[in-house]
């Protein structure tokens, strides 16, 4: 999983516009999934289901695991295509190091990496490791700043949502062997967004599943049914751009994405389309501790 979600939350560069390297683009949305859930307001309540109450304790159990999150590495797994291009896939395991997220690459397009280039990934690593242990007190800030910066951005865009979207409680089903609560959200008429970043909202609808025994989140769904216009005629985020995130257990108490995928539909200057599709696939978390020890001993 890739949990330092996000780079500069600029959507126009999110939608696949070239602007910013692909990875990047993809911890965007997957924050914007997560805002989309973590907003959902108190609503009314029926005869059979507290909805307060499950929003309010669903907020709460995924507030906990955002916090909790870079304390694990794991395994990402990434796919991505473009149009017109084949796909590619490279698979990284995800580490923090004083601080900050590093990505060190252990697969291309699912072959095991050559002794050569293993041993070249490693010296990378250390490099990285060496370095940030010479970093003068400034350069240090700086990093940490950014990082910490782009996860704050999440709990900002939470507050948004609950401006942008309505919730609707439609009922209780079954998803991955598990029981859970149904919810719909749908774009609140008259909204009006404050910054481009939120822009985007005006023209999404999404669906939550939400576990009914521990409150966690299972499975996001959102998609554009409007077109989203920014910076005026330069770039254009059109119907059939469609996210999607699932979670799972890897504690009794705390759940982690296991899959993310975005089909993205976008048009920058009136001319150019950019429709690309990537998918991503997390798993072997273990405490970061362990997962640099282990590192280590390479």
């Amino acid at each position: 999983m890739k949990r330092e979600f996000l780079v500069e939350n600029q959507w126009f560069i999110a939608f696949g516009l070239a602007i910013a390297p692909p990875r990047s683009v993809m911890k965007t949305l997957r924050s914007t999934l997560f805002v989309l859930a973590a907003a959902l307001p108190i609503g009314a309540t029926t005869p059979a289901v507290n909805t307060d109450e499950i929003i309010r304790k669903s907020v709460a159990v995924t507030r906990e695991d955002w916090k909790q999150a870079p304390a694990y590495a794991f395994i990402e797994r990434d796919l991505e295509s473009k149009k017109d291009s084949r796909k590619t896939a490279k698979t990284y395991v995800v580490l923090m190091i004083d601080g900050s997220p590093y990505d060190k690459v252990i697969a291309i397009d699912d072959k095991p990496l050559s002794r050569e280039q293993q041993q070249a990934e490693d010296q990378k690593l250390q490099n990285v490791i060496q370095t940030r242990k010479n970093e003068s007190p400034r350069e240090r800030r700086r990093r940490i700043a950014k990082y910490e910066k782009e996860r704050s951005q999440d709990e900002t865009m939470m507050r948004e949502m609950v401006n942008a979207f309505n919730f609707h409680l439609l009922g209780e089903t079954q998803m991955n062997g598990r029981e859970v609560y149904q919810f719909q959200a749908t774009p609140k008429p008259g909204y009006v967004p404050p910054n481009r970043d939120a822009k985007v909202l005006t023209g999404m609808r999404g669906m939550l599943w939400v576990d009914k025994e521990t409150n966690q989140w299972v499975k996001v769904v959102a998609e554009v049914v409007h077109p989203v216009s920014f910076f005026g005629f330069i770039a254009k985020v059109g119907p059939g751009t469609r996210f999607e995130l699932e979670q799972e257990p890897i504690t009794a108490t705390l759940w982690m994405p296991k899959h993310f995928s975005v089909n993205v539909n976008a048009t920058a200057f009136g001319l150019f389309n950019e429709n690309s599709t990537d998918d991503e696939t997390y798993l072997h978390y273990q405490p970061m501790t362990r997962a640099l020890e282990l590192q280590a001993m390479r």
